[in-house]
């Protein structure tokens, strides 16, 4: 039986700090173990990115931010960034679960062995359905990223596999591709 999103935030918020839950047609998902290279590689994406990017005026979550689909979903990203002005819809002092319902700028899910077919299959067909502005899906054992990028006309895709890269939805921002690979 479906669960509604008042109970997937109650056991969002109760769950041990590393049990981290989704939420898919109803159904709670909770996020699983993942690999070295897949924890080594988001560590390093995401430490390029803040050393870029102004707190002021990005919003930058690593494994913890919430995305809710207009379907109910709730998704935890391995990374996204957000502008700052997505703070503003959330409920300051409210004790509610962060979660962000505008599009994001910037979205990235890392393979493992535990993801693959789920990130590909559920999750980035939900974020091009948010109208996140660019979203990658990193292959860390194939130094591979697939990247799609809204355009007025929908998404582009290519396949990035080294050199230093800009990521076009963040201004500036360049990331090192072979500095994930290490």
């Amino acid at each position: 039986m479906p669960i509604s999103e008042a109970t997937y935030e109650r056991v969002a918020l109760e769950s041990r700090d590393e049990e981290l839950w989704e939420l898919w047609a109803g159904c709670l998902r909770r996020k699983p173990d993942v690999t070295h290279e897949h924890e080594d590689t988001i560590s390093r994406l995401t430490a390029q990115i803040y050393r870029q990017l102004d707190e002021t005026t990005y919003i930058v979550r690593s494994s913890n931010g919430r995305l809710r689909t207009m379907a109910g979903n709730y998704f935890v990203p391995d990374l996204c960034v957000l502008p700052a002005s997505a703070r503003s819809t959330q409920e300051p002092g409210s004790g509610r679960l962060e979660t962000f319902d505008v599009p994001a700028l910037f979205v990235v899910e890392v393979r493992s062995p535990s993801t693959g077919e789920y990130d590909s299959l559920r999750k980035i067909p939900d974020y091009r359905e948010r109208g996140d502005a660019e979203i990658w899906h990193i292959e860390p054992l194939a130094h591979r990223v697939t990247a799609w990028v809204r355009t007025p006309d929908g998404y582009t895709q290519a396949v990035l596999t080294s050199g230093t890269v800009s990521v076009l939805s963040l201004p500036g921002v360049t990331i090192n591709l072979d500095r994930l690979w290490l």
